[in-house]
């Protein structure tokens, strides 16, 4: 499972880390991305990439009630190309979330501490994308959503939880990205937890717990018995 993550670059610098068009311009600075709110995702437009801003929870087309993103906001990788909710955006609107980390919580007893999971190096992780559009009935507006996939943990992951989100290496971007139909079996590689992706782990304080907490504050490092000021207004 991924459900909060991280974006502290700008999406300018985003742009130049994946060679794509800055059409988002956000200025970074998010701590605790979650479901339901806006989120920088890279997509392919024709000869050429883009960071756009979309709605993280996917709305299929054909969605009655636009409340289902609140629960489509992972994909299991496994079952991708039979899922109705998940199938066509899979063919051919696939996307990269790139986040600075992602959060994971790792029980301990009756109790789960918050972790910080994020490259040794400081470099952003590609998360496996899916998006697509929904127009609105009513209103004739269009709205871009997008959902994580995830697959089963690598070794390093499978200590803190059973599920991760899929990390794209840089040399796949290309066919992750590309918009034109793929047999579904030339990305399945892509599903297998591999212990080559390094990750490093961090306990946090419990501020990321709520929404509305955001800042440094929440990826520095935290022991259980320190306490953990909390940053609502």
């Amino acid at each position: 499972m991924c459900g909060r993550f991280t974006q502290q670059r700008p999406t300018s610098e985003l742009a130049q880390i994946f060679d794509a068009e800055d059409l988002a311009d956000d200025p970074g600075g998010r701590y605790n991305v979650a479901p339901t709110t806006e989120a920088a995702v890279v997509v392919q437009r024709d000869d050429h990439r883009a960071i756009v801003s979309y709605r993280w929870g996917l709305v299929p087309s054909w969605a009655d009630d636009p409340r289902i993103g609140s629960r489509a906001f992972n994909a299991r990788a496994e079952t991708l190309s039979t899922s109705p909710l998940f199938r066509d955006a899979f063919k051919r609107r696939r996307c990269l979330v790139p986040v600075d980390g992602f959060y994971e919580w790792q029980r301990e007893g009756t109790k789960r501490h918050p972790l910080w999971i994020s490259d040794p190096d400081g470099a952003p992780l590609a998360l496996a994308g899916l998006w697509t559009g929904r127009q609105d009935p009513e209103s004739g507006l269009w709205a871009r959503t997008f959902t994580i996939v995830t697959t089963r943990p690598n070794g390093f992951m499978a200590g803190i939880h059973d599920r991760m989100p899929v990390i794209v290496p840089r040399d796949a971007w290309p066919a992750w990205l590309d918009v034109t139909p793929r047999d579904p079996g030339e990305l399945q590689a892509l599903f297998e937890p591999s212990d080559d992706v390094a990750l490093d782990a961090r306990a946090v304080a419990p501020l990321v717990n709520n929404v509305r907490n955001d800042g440094p504050a929440l990826i520095e490092p935290w022991a259980p018995e320190a306490p953990a000021t909390l940053l609502l207004p």
